[in-house]
């Protein structure tokens, strides 16, 4: 047997710099982020957005360890096979999921004895001999059977069915979906049968693995002579370092936010943590709890005199409406449990000029109906008394306006440092209106009852007492950190809270029952562990929390269902009983950790460790304000932290925070990436994770990484992000994967004019690699390694690859180059180079069926439909593919073809749905070969004579006759791709006519 030589893959390329199982890993990775809770890290703290999937970082640090040999096809199989992607690992997946009925198999799989796996069960009709006799496929429940696996049958018997059934459907992403995902399941199960292929495929390196630790081990020793060291100086909500030390590197993180150390630090020391070490936080955590809920218990301020004990408590803010004089809750809506249709209504108090509120349970549909329209409608007061409906904008009632100096001012008052709820005189005043019980006699049950209820005056002397308690010690609390006393800084997302309601410390976003008992927790949280969670708790319980009963949750929601502080109308408080699961989760997933990790407090140009590969996903353009929002947390956590959280600065230090955007940004950057090039053998590798929406981002990077002494080796498309409502706008919607080394030593200056040729060659060899491999894969699987926007990152990347090679473009110095500042609507070198080499990619993706002449004669708006509607016939089509393909065709509008945006369903317009409006000569379309060519087509939808319609083209497309062999090929494409039988008739038609008015 080979003997392992260290550093014998010293000099060798990585895999990833050339293969990459893109769009295996962007279905898994988005898999891994709708899995919502179930994601390995989320538990420590949803509220951190921005965490990259781990089979996403699995993925990159395994391809930058694993070495190319002479079969990039083998290659890649044993890629797949590491990450569970292949066909045996989908089916032990699908297998531990369940996916397969024995039902399902016998109707879909030809099993001569299906009685070798299966028993069953007669439910009338068949005798056994006639059941015993069938050979599969048949429809066991059509014959009155029963289907289960034999009790002897062995695993590898059920895994071959399974994989058989696999092979039935037509792609991964059927097959994967029903898959558990790789980190739910045991690991040494789930990957024992790859060790023998993978050990053969590197035995001439002296590759002997029998896990994931023992491959990247020796792959390390191999490349850098030792165990590789991971680092991350963005390291956030600690997903990069967690899954590079699961995998079995060392690792180096750091952050310049304490909250974001504080989650890594959770991530390796309380996820990553082993099994007895578990047990013993397991129990800290559960010590905790029991104080808080004794002390609350002992006050009395949850239980009512029947011994019901409170779930959840609902709040409203109260305003006086100027017209009427009247107080007014304030809710977008009264429903309070859809499920179990119970609402709140009000009762006109005319004495009193205001409204009792009274909780109805069992209501009719009519008065759910009813309830779903509130006080708060279109930003507006809006409420009936006495049949008159009156409406008052919020912003009139607050008085917002503008300064003298242009910026937003209203007439509320600015609450004070020791201030908990609203004075007699404020706008908005805030009432509880509705509690939520556990049954006195299920409190000790697992399944308990509850029931909602109206306030009375009992609940109200609860939560007089509750405010006095808190008036009383509120200044000894904030004194000794137990309750925040930090003010609220102005900001992006942190104007919100001061501007509509006047709070001006952050204590201000919890009532008086959300401070008691949090103080009490607060009080006991004296472990780093139970910080962690009281950070998580904080996100459950503060005035910002939407009781979520109208969407069908008797429950309150997070904080941070977005990246912003929204505050409320009304919201959910949750009793100690119900938030005690949030602080004390027992059902914690546990994936031990054992190699050496190092953690640091710092700003990413302060990186003093020395590792082998960088993975970071940094601030860019559209990032989120994490230097804003989490002062949330660090209000809570200041003053009083354990080690080693003491060892750091307890503040969002937003003056230090890299910005997503302009000359400091840049600068920002170029310092941390030359600091990690710095701190990186010459052999090393970074990858850098960033954002494709922003086109000017490019250029920026490629200058930062260009300045900080870094070559571009490849580049991977991957769609990370789940697309729903709350991420509207500026959101992160894929992720490209940059990979890079460290540039050669040496002056290489360039003129445009060379570059230019090298790039487009570059680019022609990249891709035409990738199609050949392509091509094989699809040849043996039945599908493609690479789809469109994969070949379109690979041709940034060659392009980039050429261009950072350079130390100066045109005699002036790269790094002068990539710090100058950018003028508004200024084309540099480096945008005409990567566009150049976006139009070299994009002029060899040729749609299947179009010829090339065709392909190279039309541009923009043409190529973008004839490309979309080639890849709708796929089945891929997303929404991010159209506005990927938009830009990169440099489409001005292409939502003007699109017939839906929506993000599961977009698709363009079919040729009869194109309106005339749409087809004009002002439109980017109308002018075009397509443009005619669709009019041309509905014409024939029309029962326009065919002689017509070629009249028609003839007058209306310049030069016509050296056109018609693109027209014809256009139009013989859209025949084929199009799925409406209609078109495709009439298209038939036009394309026969057209040839053979040629032919006359």
């Amino acid at each position: 047997m080979t003997k392992l030589t260290p550093l014998a893959l010293q000099n060798t390329p990585a895999l990833i710099e050339s293969v990459f199982p893109a769009q295996k890993v962007s279905f898994e990775s988005q898999r891994e982020r709708k899995a919502g809770a179930g994601q390995t890290l989320t538990a420590l703290g949803s509220y951190w957005k921005g965490r990259k999937p781990l089979i996403l970082v699995r993925a990159i640090v395994l391809g930058s360890l694993l070495p190319p040999t002479d079969d990039a096809e083998k290659d890649l199989e044993i890629y797949e096979q590491l990450l569970a992607f292949d066909e045996g690992g989908l089916a032990r997946r699908a297998l531990a999921n369940n996916a397969f009925k024995p039902k399902d198999i016998v109707q879909a799989l030809a099993l001569p004895n299906p009685w070798d796996y299966f028993a069953y069960t007669l439910k009338g009709g068949l005798t056994a001999a006639e059941v015993e006799s069938r050979q599969a496929p048949f429809n066991s429940d059509a014959l009155g059977i029963t289907l289960r696996w034999q009790r002897d049958i062995s695993d590898a018997d059920k895994l071959d069915l399974v994989a058989q059934m696999l092979r039935t459907l037509p792609n991964y992403e059927a097959r994967a979906a029903l898959c558990k995902r790789p980190e739910e399941l045991d690991q040494t199960e789930l990957f024992a049968p790859i060790w023998a292929p993978v050990n053969a495929h590197y035995q001439h390196l002296g590759i002997n693995a029998h896990s994931h630790q023992e491959l990247v081990e020796q792959l390390g020793m191999l490349r850098f002579g030792h165990r590789p060291k991971v680092g991350d100086t963005f390291c956030g909500g600690g997903s990069i370092p967690f899954e590079a030390a699961r995998l079995g590197c060392d690792v180096y993180a750091s952050d310049l936010n304490p909250i974001a150390c504080m989650l890594t630090w959770g991530a390796l020391n309380i996820i990553g943590a082993a099994s007895e070490k578990r047990a013993e936080i397991e129990q800290a955590q559960r010590e905790v709890a029991e104080a808080v809920d004794a002390e609350i218990t002992a006050l009395g301020i949850e239980h009512d005199s029947h011994g019901n004990r409170a779930k959840a408590y609902l709040y409203c803010l109260e305003t006086r409406c100027p017209e009427t004089g009247w107080m007014v809750p304030l809710s977008p809506n009264w429903v309070i449990s859809k499920n179990r249709n119970v609402v709140a209504k009000l009762i006109p108090d005319t004495e009193r000029q205001r409204f009792d509120i009274e909780i109805y349970s069992g209501v009719s549909v009519e008065e759910m109906k009813a309830a779903e329209f509130g006080t708060i409608q279109n930003g507006n007061l809006t409420y009936s008394l006495n049949g008159k409906t009156y409406i008052t904008s919020i912003k009139t009632l607050r008085g917002d306006h503008k300064d003298i100096s242009g910026n937003m001012a209203n007439r509320l008052r600015r609450w004070r440092k020791y201030d908990f709820k609203p004075q007699s005189d404020d706008l908005f005043q805030e009432r509880l209106y509705c509690i939520q019980w556990i049954t006195a006699d299920t409190l000790d049950k697992k399944q308990k009852e509850t029931f909602f209820a109206t306030v009375i005056e009992a609940d109200l002397a609860r939560e007089r007492q509750v405010e006095k308690i808190v008036a009383e010690n509120i200044e000894q609390w904030q004194q000794h950190g137990l309750i925040p006393d930090m003010e609220i800084e102005p900001g992006d997302k942190t104007d919100e809270p001061i501007r509509t309601r006047g709070w001006t410390y952050w204590h201000q976003l919890f009532n008086a029952r959300q401070l008691l008992m949090l103080s009490i927790l607060s009080k006991n949280c004296l472990t780093p562990v139970s910080q962690v969670f009281l950070s998580r708790t904080l996100n459950r319980s503060s005035k910002l929390c939407m009781w979520e009963g109208k969407i069908g949750y008797e429950s309150s929601s997070q904080v941070f269902t977005n990246q912003a502080l929204n505050v409320l109308f009304n919201y959910g408080v949750r009793a100690w009983s119900f938030l005690e699961s949030v602080f004390y989760e027992e059902a914690l997933q546990n994936a031990p950790v054992y190699s050496k990790e190092s953690l640091f407090q710092h700003a990413a140009p302060q990186c003093q460790t020395l590792s082998d590969i960088w993975i970071t996903d940094p601030p860019y353009a559209d990032a989120v304000h994490y230097h804003e929002i989490t002062e949330f947390f660090i209000a809570w956590l200041r003053k009083n932290p354990p080690a080693p959280f003491n060892e750091w600065v307890w503040d969002s230090r937003r003056a230090l925070a890299i910005k997503g955007s302009g000359d400091d940004f840049r600068r920002g950057m170029v310092e941390a990436y030359t600091a990690m090039t710095q701190h990186m053998p010459d052999n090393g590798m970074q990858c850098v994770m960033f954002t494709h929406q922003d086109t000017g981002v490019w250029s920026d990077m490629v200058g930062i990484f260009w300045a900080a002494g870094l070559q571009v080796v490849g580049a991977w498309y991957i769609a990370t992000e789940t697309t729903s409502e709350l991420k509207k706008g500026g959101y992160v919607q894929g992720t490209v994967i940059l990979m890079l080394r460290k540039r050669p030593a040496g002056d290489k200056p360039g003129f445009k004019q060379k570059i230019l040729p090298a790039v487009r060659r570059e680019v022609e060899a990249q891709i035409s690699q990738m199609l050949h491999l392509n091509a094989d894969v699809k040849n043996k699987l039945g599908e493609p390694v690479f789809n469109d926007s994969d070949l379109q990152m690979a041709g940034y990347a060659a392009a980039l690859k050429v261009l950072t090679g350079y130390t100066s473009i045109g005699g002036e110095d790269v790094t002068a180059f990539a710090l100058r500042p950018r003028q508004k609507g200024q084309v540099t070198v480096v945008d005409e180079i990567v566009q150049q080499a976006s139009e070299a990619a994009n002029s060899l993706l040729i749609p299947e069926g179009l010829q090339p002449d065709t392909w190279n004669a039309i541009k923009g708006i043409q190529r973008f439909y004839l490309r979309m509607l080639d890849i709708e016939t796929t089945g891929a089509a997303k929404l991010d593919n159209y506005q990927n393909f938009a830009k990169a065709f440099h489409v001005e509008d292409y939502t003007k073809v699109m017939a839906s945006m929506a993000p599961n369903k977009a698709r363009l317009k079919s040729i009869e749905e194109f309106t005339s409006r749409d087809v004009g000569d002002s439109t980017e379309i109308g002018p075009t070969y397509l443009g005619h060519l669709i009019i041309a087509l509905q014409q024939l939808l029309q029962d326009k004579e065919p002689h017509i319609v070629l009249d028609y083209l003839n007058t209306d497309v310049t030069n016509f006759m050296e056109a018609r062999p693109l027209l014809i090929n256009m139009i013989d494409f859209i025949a084929a791709k199009t799925r409406v039988d209609k078109v495709r008739d009439v298209a038939e038609i036009l394309g026969a006519r057209l040839r053979n008015q040629r032919l006359a």
